[in-house]
Formats: C-alpha cells, structure tokens, sequence
C-alpha cells in the first residue's frame, strides 16, 4: 500500500461558550440546538481519537495502525508514541475562562498533567474582537492571588484586539483567554491539561460555576514572562517553536503546488477548495475547515480550484 493524505472524522466537543459558527462557516455536519465550542479535526489522546475518513485506513485511528505501518509512512515520527499534534477548529459565541497550560517542567514538579504550547490563528473575528494575552507586565503571583479573591483578574490581562489572518503564539505557562465572536484554528502540542484561573463568573447550564484550578494555574504561570515576545505574525512562518513550525501560503486557482516528501506535515485550507494527487492515482478533495495529514513518504501535488490559503504545520521534536 502506498501513503496517501488522510482526512480525519472530527470529533466535536459541547462547550458553554460555543455556538454552531462551525456549521454556517465550514458546513460541518454538528448536532442541532447544541453549543459547539471545539471540533477536534486531528487527535491522538488517549480519550480522544479521530478516524480515518478516506482511502486504504478508514475507520481507523492512527493508534491502530500497525508499528510496521507507522514506521513506513512516518519515518520521522516514533511509531510507539502518540501522534504530536493536536487540532482543533474553535468557535467562541462567549469568552472562554481564563486559564494558563502548564509547561514540561511544571508538570513534572506536580507530578501530573501534560505540557501544552499552541498557536491561534483568527479565522473570522467580530467588529470588537479580543484575546488575553499575558499578565500586565510586573505582575507577580501575590497580585494575582488577590485579584483572583477579589474577582478582578480581568485588570492584570493584556487585552489584545485581533482581525482575521493574524497568528498568535501562546507558549505554555501563559496566562491566556479567547474571547467572544472569534473562529480561530489551533495548532498544539497534544496535551488537554488546561487550569482555570477565572470564569468570568459565569454558571453553567445547572446554574453552577465551572470548577477552577487555582493552585495549579498559580503554579504554573510564567510571571516573568513579556507580553511584547508573544509574536503575532500574518504570512510566512506564523509560529516557530521547539515542538512545531507553522507557515501560510496563498493559491491561486488552477496553481499547483508540490508538496514536500521526507516530513510529515499537516495541511489545514483556510480558504479554498481543491484536490490532492495520491502517489496510486488516487485524489483527496480538500474544502475549507479540513485537515489533511501527509506521511513523510509521500510525494504529492495539491492543487486549487479556487483561490484559497493553506496553513502548514511540521513537526520539530517527537
């Protein structure tokens, strides 16, 4: 058998904050009067794993593809470890809690959790659209404590207003939150590890508060940290970082562009529809909101019908 790009069967994950943009924007196929807030379109945790959708491995997850497969098609990749990626499609109706991701380091000193860096890249963004970013510099974790009993975390945020096509790198250990009437692709290293600091005083649909990780978060932000490193970046390479690169590139219709053997690289069309030409003959049609995986042995050209943008992300540490 010969490798192929592989589309995946997302898995979609209710969220309070979400909405059903996923559907009106990308045309995925979400279940009714429920609020979507994430679709996982390419997961390996052990909860969460999307199928194949296409060609010789449909139906399968890429943890039940043999060792001899994973070895043959993704040299680069360790075939007995989880796929290093994580994406997802988010859609915030709400701002999401404020909240940090833990580093390597940290998750060793507490002896639990999984590290996390990720990189947002705003697809679509209401009139008054903003992210937070990073705690106001100088801020130190007593300040915080006291702002997290007082509930005026908000003021210690760097409050960032984006626009669509801008790429914001949010390394781990980043105090952060995502706020309302943004569409925003994620690349991440695959990790679900996420500490509340604040929720805004929001209650759920049974009239109580989400559940906060105080200790952890206090734990696991960088004080030290400066906002004004977080790079925010809208052609070329996007985000370069020790686990992942991620770079953009536009198409015209009926341009061709070769894609590059000898990594495995994921694709994501933020615009523009086309196709795949498979080493056996075979084509993978792509539309907005896909996410394509391309083994490392693979030789391919992809072409557009339409004018159309990509995001590529390669892998740098396994």
């Amino acid at each position: 058998m010969q490798s192929y790009a592989m589309l995946f069967d997302p898995i979609f994950k209710p969220r309070i904050w979400g909405g059903q943009t996923l559907r009106t924007h990308f045309g995925k196929a979400l279940p009714p009067d429920v609020r979507i807030g994430e679709s996982w379109e390419l997961a390996d945790l052990p909860a969460d794993k999307t199928r194949i959708h296409n060609g010789s491995w449909a139906g399968k997850t890429l943890a039940e593809l043999s060792v001899e497969d994973r070895r043959r098609f993704f040299p680069d990749l360790s075939p007995t470890v989880p796929f290093p990626l994580l994406i997802k499609l988010l859609d915030a109706q709400e701002v999401l809690s404020v909240q940090v991701h833990p580093d390597g380091d940290t998750c060793r000193r507490m002896g639990r959790g999984d590290p996390k860096t990720e990189c947002w890249h705003i697809l679509a963004a209401g009139p008054d659209a903003a992210i937070y970013k990073g705690l106001m510099p100088g801020t130190t974790r007593s300040q915080l404590e006291q702002a997290i009993e007082q509930g005026t975390v908000a003021d210690l945020l760097c409050r960032v207003p984006v626009r669509p096509g801008e790429c914001h790198f949010i390394p781990a250990g980043t105090c952060h939150a995502i706020g309302a009437g943004l569409l925003i692709a994620e690349i991440q290293t695959p990790s679900d590890t996420t500490y509340r600091v604040f929720d805004w005083n929001r209650l759920d649909d049974r009239g109580q508060p989400r559940p906060l990780h105080i200790g952890e978060a206090l734990e696991s932000i960088h004080y030290n940290s400066s906002p004004e490193k977080l790079t925010v970046r809208t052609e070329g390479i996007l985000a370069d970082c020790e686990y992942f690169i991620v770079e953009t590139t536009f198409a015209r219709k009926g341009q061709t562009l070769t894609l590059a053997s000898g990594c495995t690289q994921v694709l994501i069309p933020v615009s523009g529809r086309g196709q795949i030409a498979n080493p056996d003959r075979s084509v993978t049609a792509f539309q907005p909101g896909d996410t394509i995986l391309i083994p490392a042995t693979m030789e391919g050209k992809m072409q557009f019908d339409s004018d159309g943008q990509i995001l590529l992300a390669r892998i740098k540490a396994v």
